[in-house]
């Protein structure tokens, strides 16, 4: 099979598996509006998401993204909304319509997918470098802290929060981190998606002085490993410029793009 065809058959599985409910199981309430699919979270947050937008023309679209801000804003307990876009989606008009409804566009990510079992690799730590599964409070919120450090954000009790309620609906969720000297130098997480042969790995993040040394490679192997105990064949990642060379050197393919925008309220 080519390159051309694998990518072919992997953006199909991810538009049919990941592209629909898959997207808000752990949401507090999701309310259709057409194709998009509105979902709300604990702390505030919005999130908008769609497997395609069923053929709306640019009018169609403007009333759509109208309807989903009008949406939001008759809930005041969420300040902060996503609106998730695929560069190769058939959306005609989008980006002026979110504009126009006081959207930003955050940098475009990579959609990166393989398969799980090629990723699966022993790979050699650093020197007193070691990995590990963390689920107890203190871990999850040192875990956070760095990644909050790391990604130029205030350390805050948010994403810890957010974790931990996660973990005690026991969906089947894991984080893993590399720790040095009993410090969290790299971590991310794992969520195998129920009834979809995918399992996502997301909030990669290494403090600098640790980079290029083969930790984030190795936590990656290591939550491929777990992906394929969880019966996943498929290892899907949105991914920053920073790691999608990593990701492309264990094995995944770039399928396309996404661009989050965001919008708030006072």
């Amino acid at each position: 099979m080519t390159q051309v065809d694998a990518k072919k058959r992997l953006l199909a599985a991810y538009d049919q598996q990941l592209r629909t409910d898959a997207e808000t199981t752990d949401a507090l309430t999701v309310t259709n509006n057409g194709p998009l699919r509105l979902a709300t979270y604990l702390g505030g947050r919005g999130f908008i998401t769609y497997r395609d937008l069923g053929g709306a023309d640019k009018e169609g679209i403007r009333r759509l993204v109208a309807e989903a801000v009008d949406y939001y804003k008759d809930r005041p307990e969420i300040t902060r909304v996503e609106w998730k876009t695929r560069g190769h989606d058939d959306a005609p008009g989008l980006h002026e319509a979110l504009v126009a409804n006081g959207f930003t566009a955050e940098a475009p990510e990579s959609i990166m997918i393989g398969e799980a079992k090629p990723l699966s690799v022993d790979v050699p730590l650093p020197d007193g470098v070691t990995l590990r599964r963390v689920v107890g409070k203190p871990d999850v919120r040192a875990m956070t802290a760095m990644q909050d450090e790391v990604f130029g954000d205030p350390v805050s009790d948010e994403m810890a929060d957010g974790l931990l309620h996660r973990l005690s609906l026991e969906d089947g969720m894991e984080l893993w981190v590399a720790e040095a000297d009993g410090r969290v130098i790299s971590a991310g997480r794992l969520e195998p998606v129920a009834g979809t042969d995918f399992a996502g790995i997301w909030g990669g993040a290494t403090r600098p002085e640790w980079r290029g040394r083969g930790i984030y490679r190795a936590l990656t192997a290591r939550r491929a490993q777990a992906a394929l105990a969880n019966g996943k064949t498929f290892i899907q990642s949105d991914s920053t410029e920073y790691s999608r060379p990593i990701l492309e050197r264990s094995g995944l393919i770039k399928v396309s793009t996404t661009t989050p925008y965001r919008w708030g309220q006072s």
